[in-house]
């Protein structure tokens, strides 16, 4: 198989799973849907392009390797926003905070971050899609827009160094090696991150040298950007220790 491996790392991430209520919780790894939006803003495909969604969905497979999770990080936000009114549509930000403040309440919400987590992503083609592995990667190396880490105030802390390779299958895609992200040695830099005996592989698909050992079934296939659906799909999933 072909593959397009690179690592999204930032300080922060933050990658949403479903959100109910005041609570907007983050996964412990970027999801489907992160992956494709972040390949679909190098690319350069719009929310609102709905046969580019629908590419970015049929065409791309991608897989996932979690080295360390990170530290779980909890915000607690207050924010103002205008009452309901009829007829009345506010486009912006400025919008609603302009009307009069008998009109404004308070709305409380809980988000969840990950601090230092370390992932590796490899991204393989199907046979309808309209680009190729080289493709993406040389759109990760010059991107159209600005790429962040699940949202926009979390961009990327070091370069993706996206790598095209030819592997028997994804584990081998997703052990190929980085760079350092520090100056620090290997050792100090692992313990920094939390990178420790334990290494969770997940993927779509074949994975080829790898077995799986559970199925899960995330809610991150992107169904329509315009409208935030999403559903469910199949995932493949191995958890790999250094003595195994």
């Amino acid at each position: 198989m072909r593959y397009l491996v690179f690592r999204p790392w930032g300080p922060m991430a933050s990658w949403g799973e479903a959100a109910v209520g005041e609570t907007r919780p983050s996964a412990s790894h970027p999801g489907r849907s992160a992956i494709l939006g972040l390949l679909g803003a190098a690319l350069g495909v719009r929310r609102d392009d709905e046969a580019g969604q629908r590419a970015l969905r049929d065409g791309l497979q991608v897989a996932m390797k979690q080295s360390s999770p990170g530290v779980l990080l909890r915000d607690y936000h207050t924010a103002q926003v205008p009452g309901q009114q009829r007829r009345v549509t506010h486009y912006t930000r400025r919008e609603e905070l302009a009307v009069p403040k008998q009109r404004l309440n308070t709305i409380l919400s809980t988000r969840e971050y990950r601090c230092d987590g370390y992932w590796t992503i490899a991204v393989s083609t199907t046979a309808d899609a309209p680009w190729t592995v080289d493709d993406l990667a040389a759109a990760l190396n010059r991107p159209r827009f600005p790429l962040f880490l699940g949202r926009r105030a979390f961009p990327l802390g070091a370069p993706l160094y996206p790598q095209v390779v030819d592997t028997d299958g994804v584990r081998a895609a997703l052990d190929i090696p980085f760079p350092p992200l520090t100056t620090l040695d290997a050792d100090r830099e692992n313990r920094h991150l939390g990178i420790g005996a334990e290494t969770a592989y997940a993927w779509e698909g074949d994975g080829g040298d790898i077995e799986a050992q559970e199925t899960r079934f995330p809610a991150d296939e992107p169904l329509h950007r315009g409208r935030w659906q999403f559903t469910v799909r199949p995932e493949s999933w191995c958890v790999v220790r250094e003595d195994s």
